[in-house]
């Protein structure tokens, strides 16, 4: 027995609960972050609290050594998946107290397009960051994204291709944005292998991110940018 598997997480104070769901978060074990969510919410921590000091705290980690090439997509995935089982727990309480959200992302791959590893981690490290985030899957055709913008009205919209092929097809949506004169309500966001910055910026994307890790920076980033200057 080592002594990883006698620590009883009910046992541990408030900080040291969180260092261990931080190791938890970073080593994918689902049901202990699930556990140790609700020994915080029984200690009378609220919902919020544990989102941004447990959670997004873990997967703040998670990010920065994927980032840095420690971790790999499947470790990744992990992470995100035992962050969903805490997320399940807090989501209708934060619904309830009406916790301040970081922001809210449409995200879809584009027409043609079948690829969902980098998206769907996109979505997850987002959720990780405590944005609401709304996937409306693959091979999407402009009429979805705006439908999706329509019923959602999100900060974000968060386009993915992986193929040379389907790349294209964001500056169609992009340029349809325009054409209707939505573009300035969205930040666009793109993403995905083949692409680059220069494609970014030749389509009219706000930015591109090469991976999850730096698309939750940007979209902060934007964000926070974007309710500036609507205080100001």
């Amino acid at each position: 027995m080592s002594d990883e598997e006698d620590i009883v997480l009910s046992e541990l104070n408030d900080d040291e609960l969180v260092e261990q769901m931080f190791d938890d978060l970073y080593d994918g074990l689902k049901e202990e972050i699930e556990e140790g969510v609700n020994i915080l919410l029984e200690r009378g921590w609220t919902p919020y609290d544990i989102l941004t000091k447990a959670l997004v705290g873990g997967m703040t980690i998670v990010g920065h050594d994927f980032r840095d090439g420690i971790l790999f997509v499947p470790e990744v995935l992990l992470a995100a998946n035992a962050m969903k089982g805490g997320m399940t727990i807090l989501k209708p309480l934060l619904a309830e107290t009406g916790a301040p959200r970081v922001g809210k992302m449409v995200i879809g791959t584009v027409k043609g397009d079948i690829h969902d590893i980098g998206k769907n981690l996109v979505s997850m490290m987002m959720e990780g960051a405590g944005f609401e985030v709304v996937d409306i899957g693959i091979n999407n055709p402009v009429e979805n994204y705006l439908e999706a913008l329509e019923t959602e009205q999100p900060d974000i919209l968060g386009m993915s291709a992986l193929l040379t092929t389907t790349m294209p097809y964001m500056k169609v949506v992009i340029d349809t944005l325009v054409e209707q004169g939505l573009r300035e309500d969205y930040i666009v966001l793109v993403g995905g292998a083949p692409l680059n910055e220069e494609f970014g910026k030749a389509i009219g994307a706000d930015a591109y991110c090469r991976d999850a890790a730096v698309a939750v920076e940007t979209a902060k980033t934007f964000v926070s940018r974007k309710h500036n200057q609507l205080a100001g």
